[in-house]
């Protein structure tokens, strides 16, 4: 196996300006084959390659890292400095696989790259550029580095293993380099890469592989088929919640019409997830109202947990109680005057539309602070589903884990002839069954599990073939 430099010509193409050039004599052959490159498949190349791995990576989009730039608005919430493990849905799994020194692993990774982090609310970090594009470009400085291949615009169409243990792909490619305009700015050249790549032709490569590292995060399916992995069939989480606020018992219309006039408008407060008259869930942060529902991190992250026919309450000063709060606004009644059902008696203290619907929930009652003591605790919005899935910001579902070894995330492929010859297959990050909370719970996942597969595959290389044979350039 070759050892690490520093200095190595770069392979990598981060763009699709140069199609793949099979190795004289036939097909190239690679020591590890990463198999998407988001955030994890970039962790296990990185990782694979450094350990002495000749390693590809099959992008099907017009670059790698593209995923990244999407994430923490433009920030890129990295990690968290307390990888609390209840954060994801199955949390005895990810303790097994996190170890005892996750954020610490997440921070060695990341230094080696390049990237240095700033912690903000709630454990949140952030490159300390507050910038996403910095975090894929450190990253892609890494592949340089390390000689990484990028074959981009491409994807596993067929694949068999060869009577010598070899992974035998043909790859589906569009012809290179693509043809389209260079844009105004970053998003309007990748914009237009993508538009070229829909209509481009599309040739067939050969490319073999000694161990694969599956990292499709969020669209695995195809691939899963193609290698024969068992799969779950992918749905967005972490993104908006459809809900309705009714003004009474089940007036769905009026409810719908109730949220429209709260569009646009930002609260932070308490989400209680309420199911057949029990609280399951919480969740405390920013909320945003929209015409369909609310949107923002809190309602997000519950989001994870809602099924439809849920109720969810919003408690708009979860740091007093019922009782608190109503002799809070008993006090201000003695300072401003009584309360006389106009808003305007909450400025100072409520959003104008926020305070027309207190107004309009204790109009006509004869304790009217009570009354809307007990309403700003306990906004009632019955829960329809998740919408707006453009916006999911991880989908659940890929690979099931008891498909897998929880040690070197080795995946089990759904039959195997016990006489056929058998190549190791690995994945990381959204390609496995697994989701988490926002906060950088989600990117952590990525990061540990890249790390983890790069390094069971390159290990997997040197047990099965030595590493004299693997020191050698790409061979049919």
């Amino acid at each position: 196996m070759r050892a690490p430099s520093m200095g190595r010509p770069a392979t990598i193409s981060t763009s699709c300006d140069a199609p793949l050039s099979p190795a004289e004599g036939g097909a190239p052959i690679y020591d590890v084959l990463v198999i998407g490159g988001g955030a994890s498949g970039l962790a296990a190349a990185i990782t694979a390659s450094r350990a002495g791995a000749r390693t590809c990576i099959l992008e099907r989009d017009v670059e790698t890292g593209l995923s990244i730039l999407a994430t923490g608005n433009g920030r890129c919430n990295v990690s968290n400095s307390r990888l609390d493990t209840r954060r994801y849905r199955h949390p005895d799994t990810v303790r097994k696989i996190f170890g005892t020194t996750p954020e610490r692993d997440v921070a060695t990774f990341l230094e080696s790259t390049g990237i240095a982090t700033a912690e903000e609310g709630e454990g949140r970090l952030y490159p300390m550029s507050r910038r996403a594009d910095s975090v894929r470009d450190a990253l892609l400085n890494t592949c340089r580095r390390e000689g990484i291949t990028v074959m981009a615009c491409a994807e596993p169409k067929r694949h068999v293993t060869g009577p010598t243990g070899l992974h035998e792909f043909t790859v589906d490619q569009a012809r290179l380099p693509l043809s389209h305009k260079p844009g105004r700015d970053e998003k309007a050249r990748i914009r237009n890469a993508r538009k070229a790549l829909a209509t481009a032709d599309r040739l067939d490569h050969k490319v073999l592989a000694r161990a694969v590292v599956l990292a499709c995060g969020g669209t695995s399916g195809a691939s899963c088929e193609v290698l024969n992995l068992p799969h779950v069939a992918e749905a967005p989480v972490l993104c908006p919640i459809a809900c309705t606020l009714p003004p009474s018992g089940d007036d769905e219309t009026g409810g719908c019409n109730l949220l429209q006039g709260l569009d646009g408008l930002r609260v932070d407060c308490m989400l209680t997830l309420m199911r057949d008259g029990a609280a399951v869930a919480f969740e405390q942060g920013e909320v945003l109202f929209r015409p369909y529902g609310i949107s923002g991190i809190a309602a997000f992250n519950l989001s994870r947990r809602i099924e439809a026919g849920d109720q969810i309450e919003l408690d708009l000063f979860p740091e007093m109680n019922e009782q608190g709060l109503t002799r809070f606004l008993a006090r201000r009644a003695e300072t401003i005057g009584t309360f006389d059902g106009n808003p305007r008696w909450f400025d100072g203290l409520l959003a104008r539309p926020l305070a027309a619907l207190a107004c309009d929930a204790v109009a006509g009652t004869e304790r009217p602070l009570n009354r809307a003591a007990s309403m700003l605790h306990r906004i009632p919005l019955r829960v329809t589903g998740t919408t707006e899935h453009a916006q999911a910001q991880v989908r659940r579902g890929g690979i099931p884990l008891p498909a897998m070894e929880l040690d070197t995330l080795a995946v089990h492929p759904i039959s195997t002839d016990e006489n056929a010859p058998q190549a190791p297959i690995y994945a990381c990050g959204e390609a496995i069954d697994m989701d988490a909370d926002c906060g950088g719970y989600n990117l952590a996942w990525a990061w540990l599990t890249g790390v983890r597969a790069g390094a069971a595959a390159a290990a997997a290389v040197t047990h099965r073939h030595g590493t004299s044979d693997l020191s050698k350039e790409p061979h049919a």
